[in-house]
């Protein structure tokens, strides 16, 4: 009886931790695909246009060849940068000067659809890493 009563002890926390959302070490946290203020094109406009990756582990990733892309196929892709632990960086749409904290895809056109679309970040081997969507597809993370 009391072999019983200790498998029963172990096995509840084994089964609790199966059923915890996992949150990955590198994902999407904040898009602004609304620049605020009129959509004039402006490069002060386009970099207000943004997503915002965060890297939730200790240790830092390197980002060399990821990608970041929307459902038109527009693609940004890491050029040596390296993501420190517990860390953000804000990828701007519009043109700038690179720092640990924002990167600048060096566009002269919006990117990210205001009504709906999807950012989508895949590592340098192409897998899947994490989406968001708005709009249509609002709410939905793949």
């Amino acid at each position: 009886m009391s072999a019983g009563a200790l498998t029963a002890v172990l096995a509840v926390p084994a089964s609790a931790a199966e059923h915890r959302p996992h949150r990955p070490d590198v994902e999407i946290t904040d898009v602004q695909y609304d620049s605020p203020g009129r959509d004039d094109r402006s490069n002060r406009s386009l970099n207000r246009e943004w997503v915002e990756i965060t890297n939730h582990s200790r240790r830092a990733v390197n980002l060399d060849g990821w990608t970041l892309e929307d459902e038109d196929g527009h693609t940004y892709t890491f050029d040596h940068y390296r993501l420190n632990g517990r860390a953000t960086v804000r990828i701007h749409t519009g043109v700038g000067r690179d720092t640990r904290t924002d990167l600048f895809q060096d566009r002269r056109h919006y990117v990210w659809d205001n009504r709906s679309d999807t950012a989508t970040l895949r590592n340098d081997r192409g897998r899947f890493v994490d989406e968001v969507s708005w709009g249509r597809h609002r709410g939905n993370r793949r």
